[in-house]
This record gives structure tokens, C-alpha cells and sequence, in this order.
């Protein structure tokens, strides 16, 4: 088999975020696999494959693929967020409340803060 340009991965990278839009996860995850076989240390194509695997109802290799996201980079938040989605559906929900958890302290938007189940402060005086 020839060698793949770096042209050929860009475009199937490309290509698997518009098959992930258009609700085919499958074909993303095969148009990302010689990309990550290529570059196996692209977070990005690793974190597209994760979503892509998450939407094509296969957890394991989500939660994998999270997980090398989150070893490279720890301050993803929202790789915690997504890694804590995937195993909120796998009904390991102790384990999810900690990743959303870690989402929400790295960036507190709205819809990690929610998931990650905290509470307002009763008041605003000091214990």
C-alpha cells in the first residue's frame, strides 16, 4: 500500500467532520482510522473519532479515546465533558460526576456547571 499524503489526511479529516454532521459516525470513525494509524499523536482526529464513537453507540472505544485526549491534555474540558457523557451512558455515573466535575472547574460554562451538579452558595457569609 502507498503512503498517504498529508493532503489525503487532511482531507479525510475534514471529510469525517462533515460525515459526523450529517449523522454518519461510522464513516467518520473509517475516514479517521489510517488518520490516526498516520499520526497517532493528533488529539484533534483522536477527539473526532471519540465523538464519532460516542454517536455510533460504542462506548468503550469513546471512553479509550477520551482518555488518550485527556492524557495528552489534561486541562481539556471539554474532553472531561465528553468522557463524562460517554460514561453517564454506560451507567457509571459516580465516575461521570467526577469528569463533569473537572469540566465545569476548567470552564464553567453553563451546561458543564449544570451537569456537574453544583449547588449555589446558601449565602453569601463566611462560614
Amino acid at each position: 500500500m502507498a503512503e498517504r499524503s498529508p493532503e489525503t489526511n487532511v482531507i479525510n479529516f475534514r471529510a469525517a467532520e462533515q460525515l459526523l454532521a450529517a449523522r454518519d459516525p461510522r464513516g467518520a470513525v473509517q475516514l479517521l482510522d489510517p488518520v490516526i494509524a498516520a499520526h497517532p499523536e493528533n488529539t484533534a482526529a483522536r477527539l473526532l473519532r471519540a465523538r464519532a464513537f460516542f454517536f455510533s453507540a460504542q462506548l468503550r472505544p469513546a471512553e479509550l479515546e477520551f482518555q488518550i485526549v485527556l492524557e495528552r491534555e489534561p486541562d481539556n474540558a471539554f474532553a472531561h465533558f465528553a468522557l463524562a457523557r460517554t460514561l453517564q451512558r454506560a451507567n457509571r455515573t459516580d465516575e461521570a460526576l467526577r469528569h463533569f466535575r473537572l469540566a465545569a472547574a476548567l470552564d464553567p460554562r453553563p451546561d458543564f456547571i449544570e451537569a456537574a451538579r453544583f449547588e449555589p452558595p446558601a449565602s453569601s457569609e463566611e462560614p
